[in-house]
Parts: structure tokens; sequence; C-alpha cells
């Protein structure tokens, strides 16, 4: 199935022009097309192009349908072509002019080749180059990022990255955002199954890990918070939000040591903004021993943690 926008682009006509001819009645109203619909319209498009008149194909049609019950649509269960600025139709291996329903019978060869054949049904439309579906998918990603900078109604939000994911597989960014939509949502399963399908796409993408990390830190799934926080690092050594969140995993497990190597790595990195004063705080209490192993810093002056990121 074909969204109308890719029947737009692949037949070069506009959707103003789509929707005349369903107003028309030429054309069901559809949001997705199939082979069979692609190629009535091709018909349609070839008969316009032979300058038969607008209305002269209303009557056609209308006299077609009328004659013939069970086609649903002429255009794709009956063969029309033009003759002139005349419309003609073959049915069953009968030719015929619709409206006065006269039986045709001096067809030449050059009648016949006239005839506006069906596409091969095996035969897809033709698509679009990598670079072409790469830029519109760069395209949804980034009305994506518009519609959340501007507050719109989430399912906006899910659809433009969804169209994003869907023209470019290769699109983990897309994934990631999905999954974080999801996040601030609190949909923890879809939020999980997004993410995981970025690091499906991209098994080293450390944004993918540090965020599923994150998720199943909220959840209280530490090891598994803490494979993924590890594997954000192993792909980007630098990740100073990565080195800030495991540092905190660790100091809440009681493995001091290690929360001092990580606190000290993200000072390495962010030494000036405020989450490096948190940092510093954590590190010195570390140093003077004043935290019971395995206990959170006191809720006044706990830290906070970096949330999955876009």
């Amino acid at each position: 199935m074909y969204s109308r926008k890719e029947v737009c682009r692949w037949l070069a006509i506009s959707e103003r022009q789509l929707k005349s001819w369903e107003r028309q009645n030429l054309i069901p109203a559809l949001n997705e097309y199939s082979l069979a619909d692609l190629a009535a319209l091709r018909t349609l498009i070839g008969l316009r192009k032979g300058r038969v008149s607008a209305a002269e194909l209303r009557r056609a049609v209308a006299a077609v349908r009328s004659r013939f019950g069970a086609a649903g649509n002429p255009l794709i269960e009956l063969r029309l072509y033009s003759d002139g600025r005349k419309i003609r139709v073959q049915f069953a291996g009968t030719k015929m002019e619709p409206v006065s329903g006269q039986l045709l019978f001096d067809f030449d060869q050059a009648e016949i080749n006239k005839l506006l054949a069906f596409p091969d049904a095996a035969q897809s439309p033709p698509q679009p180059s990598k670079a072409a579906q790469r830029r519109e998918a760069e395209s949804w990603f980034e009305r994506g990022l518009q519609l959340e900078r501007t507050g719109a109604p989430m399912d906006e939000i899910v659809d433009a990255y969804l169209q994003a994911a869907r023209i470019d597989p290769s699109s983990a960014g897309a994934l990631v955002n999905l999954g974080t939509v999801y996040f601030n949502a609190r949909l923890w399963r879809e939020a999980e199954q997004y993410y995981r399908k970025a690091l499906d796409v991209d098994g080293g993408y450390a944004l993918a890990h540090f965020n599923l990390a994150n998720l199943y830190d909220e959840r209280g799934r530490r090891e598994e918070a803490l494979v993924h926080y590890e594997a954000a690092l192993q792909a980007n050594s630098n990740y100073a939000d990565a080195h800030y969140n495991v540092a905190l995993l660790y100091q809440a497990m009681g493995q001091s040591l290690k929360a001092v190597r990580h606190w000290r790595a993200f000072l390495k990195l962010d030494s000036g903004s405020e989450w490096a004063g948190i940092a510093r705080r954590e590190l010195d209490r570390l140093r003077q021993s004043t935290i019971v192993a395995g206990s959170r810093p006191g809720k006044s002056l706990a830290p906070g943690r970096y949330a999955p990121q876009k």
C-alpha cells in the first residue's frame, strides 16, 4: 500500500488534482493505494492527456458503472482508452462506446495501440533513490522536533517520527526520539521497545544505550541499567552525562570506589556547569566517608539524574 503523498510524487500529480477527481466521483477517496489503484490513476491520467474533457470522462464512467454493475471502479476493472476525444471501453472481449452502448467492430492496429494497458502487477512503482529517501526521512524527523518544540499533541509527534523511521529504517535517531516521547509519557513498554529497535539498527549507539539505562534505572532495574550505562561509555568514553548517572548508580549500590572514578571522569569533562557543583559535593562526601554504604544521599541534597535525551 502507498500513501497519498507517495502516489502524488510518483505520478507527478498534485493533492489538489487528486481531490478534484475524488469530488467528481471518478475515483474513490483513499488514504492508501494498492497497485490496482495506481493503475486506475494512470488510466485516468492517460485519458486526460488524450484531451478527453472532464465532462466526457464523467459521463463515460457513469455509463460504464450503470451498464456493468459488477464493475466497482471502471478505471480498474475495465479497459478504457481514448479515440480522439471520445472514450471507448473494452470488457470481456467486447468493445463498445460506453454512453450509447454501441458495439464497435472496426478496430485497426492503430486503435488497439491506444489501449491503456495495466502495469504488470508484479512490477512495483519506481522507487525513490536512497538519497531522496534520506532527505524525506530527515524532513519528517525535523517535523517531529518542531512539533515537540511547539507543544503539539503526542500523536502528531509520534506520527512524524514513525514516518521518518518507515521511510528510512536505518534512522536510529527517530527511533530513540520515539522512545523518549513514550518515556516522558511514562509508557515504559513502548519506550523500551523503541530504544531496543534503535539498538537493533545501531548496536553501538551511545544515546540509545544511555536512554535505555535511564528507563531501567527509573524502574528500579539497576543491574540492567548498569549494563547499558557501561555500553554507552564503551561507545563514547567522553559521554559526561553517562559518567554522572553511572556514578549515582554505583553510589546507590554502595560501590564507592567505582562511583568516585566516574565522578572524577565527569568533572574532567564538565567542570563548569551546575551539575559539576553537585558532582563535587558528592565526591567530597564519599571522600570523607560520610555516606553509609548502600544508602542514597539525603532527600534535601539528593542530586538529580540526567533524563533520556534526543
